[in-house]
């Protein structure tokens, strides 16, 4: 039976996405731990299709996977020095919703990039993103994962010790934050 309930959501939609991997070698390391994945594909916020229909039905269920779950691990690609629009979508969504799911929520945020960076900007943009919801954001240790194409093998799994031992400091801290 799993300690803990871990969600992951991953700003990248794409099927071989390194952010999606990175994800599930964080709950890899984080275990023992039910994990789960968020779904982001949702529609366009749009205040008139909440007007008429409300919160979608994918929208509520993302916010009740955060409020059920003991911590959230964010994992993100830099898209023009940025977060993805799928994020930024998600987040203003699930900040529509009736409780505020990510308050006083143990969070991590992690982000793989084909770049050199290994998305260091994107968790800037996301960590200010977050500041409203007050979630108790984990500070590190940082996890960039820069040139993710050559940093996973063929499992799926890190193969570099400096990520690698990053990201299970991460988990450690994350789990430590845990009822705190």
């Amino acid at each position: 039976m799993a300690d803990y309930r871990l969600l992951g959501i991953s700003g990248s939609l794409r099927a071989a996405s390194y952010n999606t991997l990175l994800l599930h070698e964080a709950a890899r390391l984080f275990n023992p731990a039910e994990f789960m994945l968020g779904n982001l594909r949702l529609p366009l916020f749009d205040e008139d299709l909440e007007a008429a229909h409300g919160i979608p039905e994918p929208v509520q269920r993302l916010a009740d996977q955060i409020l059920a779950a003991d911590a959230v691990v964010i994992a993100g690609p830099e898209y023009n020095k940025s977060i993805t629009g799928v994020l930024k979508n998600a987040l203003d969504w699930v900040s529509r919703t009736k409780a505020n799911p990510w308050a006083d929520k143990p969070v991590a945020i992690v982000s793989a990039t084909a770049g050199r960076a290994g998305g260091e900007l994107t968790q800037t943009a996301l960590r200010l993103c977050l500041v409203p919801f007050r979630p108790r954001i984990v500070p590190g240790p940082e996890v960039l994962v820069g040139q993710a194409q050559a940093q996973f093998d063929p499992d799926g799994r890190l193969n570099n010790d400096i990520n690698r031992e990053a990201l299970a400091g991460l988990m450690t801290a994350l789990k430590a934050e845990i009822g705190h």
